[in-house]
């Protein structure tokens, strides 16, 4: 059939041509403007003071520069700072990484309980998005205390996110009393089951079962730090997490600089495992893509 055939002349038929040029080429240039998000690493170097009563002292530093060489190497356009354990409640260097790096990172802090609002919204005015409780080896706190009521309801009111790493069977029982406050929970490294137990975890069903709320979100991160099995672990738990939460509940972090597994891991290899894990590319960039709005950029 003729152009004339169809209706069209030359000019309307080079115009319509045109449109759809610019259609694609806008499609294109949209996807190819994803960004690609790092939802977990640490910076520190020695000479910061160390919290008493912690569980691990790097012997090396990992400066803010070293980070951002390995997400300008591996393509990774935003990064997430999280406060180590060892450095407290000082989150001091942190946030001056976080300033440095005009709106590219932000940053999870720890604080105590009893921080008062005001430091919680310097905090906020510096980067920092929510708060993290590394509970691996403490006591689970009681959130019936005042000064947790109001820990969690400045979190609440400043829509930060609350950030948790503990082992699969508490947070079953945890993270329920965390949501009755209102409280958006991040859940560090698959969740962290037994790894002798992997998905079969009584705990780790449970966490499936919070996907449902919406209010969850879960790290896929860090692999090897649910035992010598954590790759394979990994990859029968990625269906699981990804039908019981979607895409977009779902978060990569590199962990970088592994810390305590430094000998056997790298960026560039957790990076590459992310590929082996989701093998659908549009799935991966949506996973890289989905942490945008949770962490503010």
């Amino acid at each position: 059939m003729t152009l004339l055939q169809r209706g069209l002349t030359r000019r309307q038929f080079g115009a319509a041509l045109a449109s759809l040029t610019t259609v694609v080429a806008t499609t294109a240039s949209s996807e190819a403007a994803l960004p690609v998000i790092d939802t977990h690493a640490h910076v520190f170097h020695r000479a910061l003071e160390l919290a008493p009563g912690r569980r691990y002292s790097p012997d090396y530093d990992a400066p803010l520069s070293l980070y951002l060489e390995q997400l300008d190497r591996n393509g990774i356009t935003n990064g997430v700072l999280v406060q180590p354990s060892f450095l407290g409640t000082d989150n001091s260097y942190l946030v001056d990484c976080l300033n440095r790096t005009n709106g590219r990172l932000r940053g999870i802090a720890v604080v105590d309980p009893g921080v008062s609002a005001d430091e919680l919204r310097a905090l906020d005015r510096g980067g920092i998005v929510g708060i993290r409780l590394n509970l691996v080896g403490q006591p689970l706190p009681d959130l019936a205390l005042a000064e947790w009521k109001g820990l969690l309801a400045n979190v609440k009111s400043m829509g930060w996110q609350l950030e948790i790493q503990r082992n699969a069977p508490d947070l079953a029982v945890f993270v329920p009393q965390l949501l009755d406050h209102g409280i958006t929970i991040v859940l560090d490294h698959y969740a962290l089951p037994d790894p002798r137990l992997g998905v079969t975890d009584r705990g780790f069903q449970s966490v499936l079962k919070l996907g449902a709320t919406r209010n969850v979100w879960v790290k896929i991160s860090a692999p090897y730090r649910n035992g010598p099995a954590g790759e394979r672990f990994a990859k029968e738990a990625y269906p699981l997490l990804r039908s019981a939460y979607g895409l977009d509940r779902l978060l990569w972090g590199s962990d970088w600089p592994h810390t305590q597994f430094e000998a056997t891991q790298t960026y560039a290899k957790n990076r590459q495992f992310l590929d082996t894990l989701i093998v659908d590319e549009r799935d991966r960039a949506q996973v890289l893509a989905s942490p945008l709005r949770l962490f503010r950029f």
